[in-house]
């Protein structure tokens, strides 16, 4: 995908992840490996990352272009996210930025944005997106992130 042009290879740096709104972003080691795939169709971005209480995790996001202009399509795996189906995503592209999502358990969701347009840094975020049933005085329906991981050129 030509968003991706410039960021094929190895990228490491953090990634912040909180389970809930309130908690703060607790920081640990992550990396990502981008590389094009079918013909440069597709996109795949192998990542990992780690959980604060459950360890080292990986997962696995595979991004093309959609039939309509401005449109992408994903496949989205995660050792923590998602046991054991992945999560097929649909969502838009603007510029180098592009940004995925999918349901689970009903209406929560799953936002996945990947920023691509530092040609230095790439910029991986995934958002938990409370749906208004679960909404409280407290926690507001709309996303959060979950998971911010702006990478740097790695070995």
């Amino acid at each position: 995908m030509d968003a991706f042009a410039g960021h094929t290879g190895s990228w490491t740096g953090t990634n912040g992840f909180r389970l809930m709104p309130d908690d703060p972003l607790q920081d640990a080691p992550a990396g990502a490996v981008v590389r094009g795939a079918a013909g440069g169709h597709l996109t795949e971005i192998a990542y990992t990352w780690s959980h604060p209480q459950d360890g080292e995790q990986d997962g696995l996001l595979v991004l093309g272009a959609g039939e309509a202009p401005g449109t992408v399509v994903g496949l989205w795996g995660d050792s923590w996210h998602q046991k054991p189906e992945p999560r097929v995503l649909s969502g838009t592209s603007a510029g180098r930025v592009l940004t995925v999502s999918c349901t689970y358990a009903g209406d929560w969701g799953w936002q996945v944005v990947v920023d691509a347009s530092d040609p230095e840094v790439l910029h991986l975020s995934m958002h938990n997106v409370i749906p208004a049933s679960a909404a409280t005085d407290t926690m507001r329906a709309g996303p959060y992130p979950a998971m911010w991981a702006p990478l740097r050129r790695g070995a």
